[in-house]
């Protein structure tokens, strides 16, 4: 199992419409090889910031590095920079391989 995940530090004025875009998107996750779930996390405000993490759960990291290279990646990230404006810097990437489940 390989767990994808992105941070995104977001003021607290941007945050509605941060929210807004992430609930309307159009995934297209469900239709990959490998894919198994996904989570958009909201964390606590901290200095009036709120950190938000996209969590997304694969079968493996080849079928996370098959998304990666899918037309489906590039029409879903289509347009990102437009919205850069909404959150600080650039999202941060965290990658990890499953070592122990328990279900």
């Amino acid at each position: 199992m390989y767990l994808a995940m992105n941070r995104f530090t977001v003021t607290i004025e941007n945050a509605p419409a941060f929210e807004t875009l992430w609930l309307g998107r159009e995934s297209r996750l469900k239709d990959l090889d490998g894919f198994v779930e996904f989570h958009m996390l909201k964390g606590p405000e901290v200095d009036g910031t709120i950190l938000y993490a996209s969590h997304t759960v694969w079968a493996s990291e080849d079928a996370f590095l098959n998304w990666t290279k899918s037309d489906a990646f590039r029409a879903s990230h289509k347009g990102a920079k437009g919205t850069a404006k909404l959150h600080e810097g650039t999202p941060v990437f965290e990658g990890f391989t499953a070592i122990q489940q328990i279900s």
